[in-house]
């Protein structure tokens, strides 16, 4: 197995770099900034360059990865395209570009209530509309994927359990940026996550499971 990753910079991208390197998967980490990437990431992961929104650098970029995790995202912003862009255009060119080179399971961070249309996060240009429309193309694609969808997200890691569940049926909850790295890894093992959506997030009084559990709980 060789991983890529796509918004390997960001807060959660970051961690699934890390917790990839910790299985001793070989990743490639595309990055707009070498030096920017250099401070963040570890050594393990190699950096290259290129940009989801110019899928003319991508292929080179994924090389001879065999699966592909995203975890893009648009940044607050006054530039209203700025969901459209990143959450649907990018992925979908993420998508085009892993069937072009034979990607074995793609996994996509998403967000909770994305089929919520009139939940107060769309008032941000539309995020979560467009984030639905990005996980639709991947589940039209033919592509093997899991989509996961985390509730809040918080950088500091905690004791509590994860809570996985199936589309449209988690609403509210909170789960470190760390545990969403490691149920993205995890998905990549778990014969039953492939064509899944699975909802995460973490509660302090929610029962241990293991991850073949996990995710043979969402139907």
């Amino acid at each position: 197995m060789k991983a890529f990753v796509a918004g390997a910079t960001g807060q959660t991208g970051r961690r699934i770099v890390q917790a990839l390197v910790a299985k001793n998967i070989p990743v490639r980490a595309l990055v707009r900034d070498l030096e920017a990437g250099k401070e963040i990431l570890p050594v393990e992961a190699e950096l290259v360059l290129g940009d989801v929104l110019k899928p003319e650098t991508l292929g080179e970029a994924i090389a001879d990865s065999t699966v592909l995790l995203c975890a893009t995202g648009a940044k607050p912003s006054l530039d209203p395209t700025g969901p459209y862009q990143v959450d649907y255009q990018g992925v979908k060119n993420l998508v085009d570009v892993a069937k072009a080179k034979g990607i074995e399971h793609f996994v996509l961070v998403s967000s909770l209530c994305t089929s919520k249309f009139f939940h107060p996060l769309n008032l941000f240009w539309l995020i979560l509309y467009w984030k639905k429309q990005g996980e639709m193309y991947l589940q039209n694609s033919g592509l093997t994927y899991t989509i996961v969808r985390p509730g809040g997200l918080k950088n500091e890691d905690n004791a509590d359990s994860i809570v996985m569940s199936s589309a449209d049926t988690l609403f509210d909850g909170s789960i470190s940026r760390t545990k969403v790295a490691q149920v993205c890894v995890e998905s990549l093992m778990q014969p039953a996550a492939r064509n899944k959506i699975v909802e995460i997030v973490a509660r302090p009084d929610a029962m241990q499971m293991d991850w073949e559990q996990l995710f043979a709980t969402v139907a």
